[in-house]
């Protein structure tokens, strides 16, 4: 049979900054055929994260950068039109690493089923998927919070910041967000449930965390570095737990990232900051999901996705990420 035109971008140039068209590819092929123990899959929805931008950058990271000419990574989900691989069948639902394109002929070993009739696809980019396990173990598994303590998240309208603050809540803690503008505070307080919001683009953060903070911060966790992280730091109790998740102020920055210039905090407090990264806890996804799609049935957790229609307007919808343009997970549907 003739195989479908895949359309995909690949990665023309390492960005300086912000991502500009230059940097892009955009290429229209016959999509290739399954070979043995592979599929091949119409992409219907892609996850875009901050972290992509880290990917983009050469150097040593936890995973390779995107090679020159590569398709952009991505994960992303969608349904199996051909299959050479034991256990999968067309018309299966699947998610994976399946980037930036429209057709993805991958291994089957690198995708997994998932079950339309318990969530939508867009979910499985979100709570059920990378960015809810991220929330979940990065929290719980380096945050470890306890009942009564304060736990503070930065980008908390975001995708991983939304989910941490509710499961923080879950677990008994009072929970402060950090975000930009009114309506995002608004929808972390009012139907997230935080217990405060500080508005990053409009208030003095030290000065709002004192006061939504009145016995400390035990829990930071932090996906923007920079000042907000030097703010969190000064205002943090004995052996206090910092999850360093991610530092979108810093991505597109040109110069050396800056770091706390009051780290000194660590030692005084004895505390512990700790960087994780998601897929270190990959042989417990399940339970992740288990616990997740309970809370979510219970109607403790919610989740807000960000769409945006039309593999081609990539390049640009990705700069939403740094912009605070995006509400909630942003998802491209193909």
């Amino acid at each position: 049979m003739s195989q479908p035109q895949n359309r995909q971008f690949r990665l023309a140039a390492r960005p300086v900054g912000l991502p500009k068209d230059s940097d892009w590819e955009f290429v229209t092929a016959p999509a290739t055929a399954p070979q043995d123990g592979e599929l091949l899959v119409a992409v219907e929805y892609l996850s875009l994260d901050p972290a992509m931008r880290g990917w983009m950058n050469e150097g040593k990271s936890y995973v390779p950068p995107v090679q020159i000419g590569a398709v952009m990574r991505a994960l992303g989900v969608g349904r199996v039109l051909e299959s050479a691989a034991e256990g999968f069948a067309p018309g299966d639902q699947v998610s994976g690493p399946l980037g930036i394109q429209s057709h993805a002929t991958l291994k089957a070993s690198e995708c997994r089923k998932i079950d339309i009739s318990l969530a939508p696809l867009p979910v499985y980019l979100n709570i059920l998927g990378m960015t809810g396990m991220t929330a979940y173990f990065g929290l719980l598994e380096v945050g470890e919070p306890k009942a009564g303590e304060t736990v503070v998240v930065s980008g908390a309208a975001g995708a991983v910041g939304a989910t941490v603050g509710q499961i923080a809540k879950i677990k008994g803690c009072h929970v402060v967000g950090i975000a930009g503008g009114p309506d995002k505070c608004r929808y972390i307080v009012d139907e997230l449930g935080f217990d405060a919001a500080i508005d990053y683009k409009a208030e003095n953060v030290g000065k709002a965390l004192k006061t939504s903070c009145p016995n400390g911060i035990d829990v930071y966790f932090d996906n923007v570095g920079g000042e907000i992280l030097e703010a969190c730091l000064a205002q943090i109790n004995l052996r206090a737990r910092i999850v360093i998740c991610g530092a979108i102020s810093q991505y597109n920055a040109t110069t050396a990232p800056k770091g706390p210039a009051n780290y000194l905090s660590l030692l005084v407090n004895r505390a512990r900051m700790q960087g994780m990264i998601v897929f270190d806890y990959a042989d417990r996804y399940h339970v992740a999901a288990k616990d997740m799609a309970g809370w979510m049935a219970a109607g403790k957790l919610k989740g807000r996705e960000d769409i945006v229609e039309g593999l081609e307007t990539f390049p640009h919808t990705l700069l939403k990420l740094f912009s605070g343009e995006n509400f909630g997970k942003l998802v491209l549907k193909v």
